[in-house]
């Protein structure tokens, strides 16, 4: 499902962000990255995602080499793909309903499809009651539940999100990591970037581990 060989990437300024990455997450499978602030983990969730393109190296996703994709192929790439930031990057404009509904609204999904899934979603992270409210007059752990919905309204293959829990205290951690390995277990593919290791150590995943832009060490399945 996503395959990294020889993934180097180095920014304009020299700064090497990632050197010579070597890593594969099976379809359906859910791991963990660790590692300090600045050792890339951001930089590889932008790679897989395409956001970003690598230096050096080959990407494979779902069995797309990204290498070959051309920047007008990219948005209907990442259709497979859903992305959730530490920042959930809400639009505070509109309610939550039109905010999960967006990138349905983006493919073309007709009005009542659009409904059908945006409630769906809603109601997976437990706030279909909330779908007229505006952003603003949600708590932080609620806005970072409507930013997953947003993310797998469209039921992408793969999720991907860039330490989702930063800003929450532990129980709410606790509760949106629940979310994801709900979302693992019917068979999505989640890769997590996080520095929370009390948390993520007790949930029984991989973790993919790393230090100034290299690979360290992959632990195995508790």
């Amino acid at each position: 499902m996503i395959l990294l060989r020889n993934v180097t990437k180095r920014y304009p300024n020299g700064h090497e962000a990632l050197s010579r990455i070597n890593l594969s997450l099976d379809r359906g499978a859910m791991a963990f990255l660790t590692g300090h602030s600045g050792a890339g983990k951001s930089t590889l969730l932008k790679l897989i995602s395409l956001i970003e393109r690598p230096s050096r190296g080959q990407i494979v996703v779902n069995g797309q080499n990204l290498e070959s994709l051309s920047g007008r192929q990219v948005p209907y790439f990442r259709r497979q793909i859903g992305i959730i930031f530490q920042d959930h990057h809400l639009l505070h404009d509109r309610s939550v309903f039109d905010n999960v509904a967006l990138p349905l609204v983006i493919q073309g999904y007709r009005q009542p499809e659009i409904a059908r899934r945006v409630r769906a979603a809603l109601d997976k992270v437990g706030l279909l009651h909330k779908e007229n409210a505006e952003p603003v007059t949600l708590s932080t752990g609620e806005q970072q539940r409507v930013g997953i919905a947003r993310a797998v309204v469209h039921k992408p293959a793969i999720l991907l999100a860039d330490e989702p829990t930063g800003n929450l205290d532990p129980h709410l951690s606790r509760e949106i990591m629940q979310l994801f390995l709900r979302f693992n277990q019917v068979g999505t593919t989640v890769l997590v970037a996080s520095h929370d290791l009390n948390l993520i150590s007790s949930l029984g995943k991989p973790m993919v581990h790393l230090n100034e832009g290299r690979l360290q060490r992959r632990e195995a399945e508790a």
